[in-house]
């Protein structure tokens, strides 16, 4: 299987392993090729799944140690939309701030560019003399078209 990633990408995250005193193993570069290939959100089993299918030695074990460090990176964004497991999706010239809108129907998740978000909460943060250190707009919504319809061929393309 060829996977296509960007250099700018691979380097980056090598370099990150490298500052943090860690190797560039094989199955890390397996787990970041299958995470950032990947066109939608995936958890972590889905990761290892997509991970083995680039090097069967992957373990479980090594998928959950590997996604903080992926996160860490900032190549890889944990999406949490309130279940017992996380999201996750590639940076991908991620430009702006992004919001998540998530079907509570199908549970698919669509991201959406939100630029105001960013002004604002600097804007909100700074007149309480703080520092933004994480914030994020999430919108839970149901899906008419298939409860009118009984489906959904929704496909949202930025």
């Amino acid at each position: 299987m060829k996977i296509e990633i960007q250099d700018q990408y691979i380097e980056s995250f090598k370099e990150f392993l490298t500052r943090k005193g860690l190797r560039v193993t094989n199955q890390r570069m397996a787990i970041f090729s299958a995470a950032f290939t990947c066109d939608d959100h995936f958890t972590a089993e889905e990761l290892l799944d997509k991970s083995r299918n680039l090097d069967d030695s992957v373990s479980r074990a090594t998928v959950y140690r590997a996604l903080p460090l992926l996160t860490e990176s900032n190549l890889i964004r944990e999406v949490d939309v309130g279940k017992d497991y996380k999201y996750y999706a590639a940076n991908k010239d991620v430009k702006t701030f992004q919001a998540q809108v998530i079907c509570m129907d199908c549970e698919k998740i669509f991201e959406i560019d939100a630029p105001f978000m960013e002004w604002y909460g600097k804007t909100v943060a700074e007149k309480l003399l703080l520092s933004v250190e994480d914030q994020r707009l999430q919108v839970s919504a149901r899906c008419d078209q298939l409860r009118s319809k009984g489906e959904c061929n929704k496909v949202f393309t930025k």
